[in-house]
C-alpha cells in the first residue's frame, strides 16, 4: 500500500474516532441521574426541591444539565437495576433519594459523586465513613427528625396517654433508627411503648387493626412504606378512635394527627445547592459534610378536621 493511501486511512480513521467521541458527550451537558425508592409526599417534594435548587443556580434540565429521573416504587429489587442503568449510562452525578435508593446506588458505583437525601444517618446505613467527612464518593443530606418534640407534641395533644405503638417497616435501616430514638424519647417521658412493624403494605392494615385498644396512640416516623400507606392506616386508626402522630407533613395531610417535622422540599434544596457546589468544581463528596436543616425549617402541622374527629383540642398555644 502507497505511503499517501495510508496516510489517508489514517486520517479518515481519526476524524471517524474523533466524531464517535463527539457523540458519546453532548455539548458540555452535565448528566445526572435520579433513583428515588418511591412516590410519597416527602419525596416528591426532596426531589422538588433539588430540581428548583438547581434551576435558581442557572442549571436547568435539558439546557446545561440533563436529568434521567427513575422511580423504584417501593420494590427494592428495582433500585438495583435503576443503579446499574444510571452507572452504565455514565452520569456525571447520581442523586439516590431514600436510604434503599441510596443503599443500592453504594453498591453500584465507587467512582461517580453521589448525593443522597432523606436518608436519616447515612453513616448509619454504612453509606460514608462519617457524617462530618463522608471520605468517599457519597454525601448528601440528612432527614432526621425532632422525634423528642414529636413526643412532646404527642403528650401536649393526647396528655392522658400511657402507650404508644411504633409502627414502621421491620427492613427499613431509616425506620429503625427513629425508632430507637423514638422508644428513648417516649421513655423520658414516662410513655410505654411497643414495635408495630410491617414487611410489606399487605400486613398494614392488620397490624394497625391488632393495635385497636392496645394502646393509645401510634407513632409513625419518617417511613416510606407507612407514608405510601398512610390512607391505609388511618382509615383504620381515626375510625377506632386511634390518633397517629406523624414524622413529617405529608402523612398528617392523609389522615395524621399532628407532627412537629421538617420540610422535605427545604432538604431537596439544600442537597440541590451541594450539587451546584460539585457542578462547579468547589467541592467533592470527600470532604463535604452530611448537610442538616436547622431547627428554625422544622414546622408544627396540625390536622385540625382528624383532631375533630377524634374529639381531641388543641391547645390554644398550638393554635
Amino acid at each position: 500500500m502507497k505511503k499517501g493511501k495510508v496516510l489517508a486511512i489514517l486520517l479518515v480513521t481519526g476524524l471517524i474516532s474523533t466524531a464517535l467521541v463527539g457523540c458519546g458527550k453532548k455539548d458540555d451537558v452535565f448528566r445526572i441521574g435520579v433513583s428515588q425508592f418511591v412516590e410519597h409526599a416527602a419525596l416528591d417534594a426532596s426531589y422538588k426541591g433539588f430540581v428548583d435548587a438547581l434551576a435558581e443556580a442557572g442549571y436547568v434540565d435539558g439546557e446545561k444539565i440533563k436529568i434521567d429521573y427513575q422511580n423504584a416504587q417501593g420494590d427494592q429489587s428495582n433500585t438495583s437495576t435503576i443503579a446499574t442503568k444510571l452507572v452504565n449510562d455514565n452520569n456525571d452525578l447520581i442523586l439516590a433519594i431514600a436510604t434503599p435508593s441510596a443503599q443500592a446506588v453504594a453498591n453500584a458505583t465507587k467512582d461517580i459523586p453521589v448525593l443522597v437525601t432523606a436518608v436519616t444517618d447515612p453513616y448509619d446505613a454504612g453509606l460514608v465513613e462519617s457524617n462530618e467527612v463522608p471520605g468517599g464518593n457519597i454525601s448528601g443530606t440528612s432527614d432526621l427528625t425532632p422525634v423528642k418534640k414529636q413526643f412532646e407534641l404527642l403528650k401536649q395533644l393526647i396528655p392522658d396517654a400511657k402507650k404508644v405503638a411504633i409502627l414502621y417497616t421491620s427492613s427499613e435501616t431509616n425506620s429503625k433508627i427513629q425508632a430507637k430514638i423514638a422508644r428513648e424519647a417516649a421513655a423520658e417521658l414516662g410513655l410505654e411503648t411497643m414495635d408495630a412493624t410491617v414487611s410489606n403494605t399487605n400486613e398494614i392494615q392488620q397490624v394497625v387493626e391488632s393495635l385497636i385498644g392496645k394502646v393509645d396512640v401510634i407513632y409513625a416516623p419518617t417511613d416510606n412504606l407507612i407514608a405510601k400507606a398512610m390512607p391505609t392506616v388511618t382509615m383504620v386508626s381515626n375510625a377506632n378512635g386511634l390518633p397517629v402522630i406523624c414524622g413529617e407533613k405529608g402523612m398528617v395531610e392523609v389522615g395524621g394527627l399532628a407532627t412537629y417535622g421538617i420540610d422535605y422540599y427545604e432538604l431537596g434544596k439544600l442537597t440541590g445547592e451541594q450539587a451546584v457546589k460539585i457542578i462547579e468544581g468547589k467541592a467533592t463528596t470527600e470532604d463535604m459534610p452530611i448537610g442538616y436543616l436547622a431547627d428554625e425549617d422544622c414546622e408544627l402541622t396540625i390536622n385540625e378536621e382528624v383532631a375533630k374527629q377524634l374529639g381531641i383540642e388543641i391547645p390554644a398555644d398550638l393554635k
